[in-house]
């Protein structure tokens, strides 16, 4: 049997001793998991070495971990597999990131995970009083909101956000991910309540920096990114929602800029962003002058750095061509319903006529 190197993250609160690394060695086939030697090397030589881990099927999600500085299940992680990635011929094993660690690899959900779940309100409400027996929905209806109802509460999106680490106060992947599968449930009477409520919050849909971690390291292609994108389509095509984090004004901005140019003029951009996507408006609006006030060491900078000039601001060139980039968007705002993709329910190669949904849920 191969012989693999574990190399853990080990920190006891109790012994008042600092976080330090501890090596086991362990026989086990290739095909083991990571999970598998861990409590291989509890059981054989240091019982006190603590993991949280259930039912060892990547369905309980209780044994997210950093292994090799990837949040990862340990359960669903070959040792083949996080052997290649190892470093310096050790498998690297640590708790995950952006919550508290209460013993080696255990850290504390409570503190932030479940605490940010319970801050979207993720159940169902519902208008009027409660049918006799249950609510009866179509199968249909439902399809929009199947990716996101998939997440096992694992935390490994959570452990990865790269906002998270930046602001602590972040909403967060998952718990965005678990409002969507509220926002989008024909059921639920409060959607445009939720979208106003997460918009509005500077730490809501808004702070989500596209980085993609949190689609990378879910174990069950939830694609938390993915929901939070179309919350603030939601928020702004569907209830244009004007908040306060100018979240629909840049948004609108963006758009409007490579329609008319076919690239984005970033000297335009942040003055459209503070307007509600329009320079005229970012002059007269007391809070968008308050905004780009803040945001002036940017400006210059840029200036500075020569991305933008004050010729740029003004004029900014179009692509050759420009006439097909509008017809772009006329074709799809023709459109009389938005189209969705659920690649949970037909896999990437999924083509339109089986895997395009409008937002809610029909197929087309």
């Amino acid at each position: 049997m191969p012989d693999y190197t574990l190399k853990i993250r080990r920190f006891d609160p109790e012994s008042g001793r600092p976080a330090y690394w501890q090596e086991f060695g362990v026989d086990l086939p290739e095909e083991r998991s990571v999970l598998d030697a861990i409590l291989r090397a509890k059981d054989e030589q240091d019982g006190s070495l603590s993991i949280r881990c259930s039912c060892q099927a990547a369905i309980c999600g209780s044994c997210g971990v950093r292994i090799n500085g990837m949040s990862r299940l340990a359960c669903n992680t070959k040792l083949s597999e996080a052997a290649e990635d190892g470093r310096n011929g050790a498998i690297v094993v640590e708790p995950m990131g952006n919550m508290p660690v209460i013993k080696d690899l255990i850290v504390d959900m409570d503190a932030v995970h479940w605490k940010k779940v319970q801050r979207v309100v993720p159940w169902l409400l519902p208008e009027g009083d409660p049918p006799a027996r249950e609510y009866i929905v179509d199968p249909e209806s439902m399809i929009d909101v199947t990716q996101s109802m998939a997440c096992i509460h694992c935390g490994a999106c959570v452990s990865a956000c790269l906002s998270l680490e930046v602001d602590p106060e972040f909403i967060g992947p998952a718990a965005l991910a678990k409002a969507y599968r509220f926002v989008g449930d024909p059921r639920d009477a409060h959607t445009e309540d939720r979208l106003l409520d997460l918009a509005e919050d500077p730490h809501g849909i808004y702070d989500c920096t596209h980085c993609f971690a949190c689609v990378e390291v879910c174990p069950k292609d939830v694609a938390p990114m993915d929901q939070i994108m179309r919350l603030r389509r939601r928020a702004t095509a569907d209830y244009g929602i004007k908040d306060q984090n100018n979240g629909y004004g840049h948004e609108k901005a963006f758009t409007d800029l490579i329609e008319k140019y076919g690239t984005l003029s970033e000297a335009q951009l942040l003055p459209k962003s503070y307007g509600d996507g329009s320079l005229i408006r970012a002059q007269v609006k007391p809070a968008a002058l308050k905004e780009l006030g803040a945001k002036f060491p940017t400006v210059i900078r840029g200036l500075t750095s020569g991305k933008v000039s004050p010729k740029t601001a003004l004029l900014h060139h179009k692509l050759q061509d420009q006439d097909q980039i509008r017809r772009i968007y006329e074709e799809v705002e023709s459109k009389e319903d938005r189209l969705e993709l659920n690649l949970y329910i037909v896999g990437e190669s999924g083509g339109e006529e089986e895997g395009a949904t409008s937002e809610g849920g029909q197929e087309e």
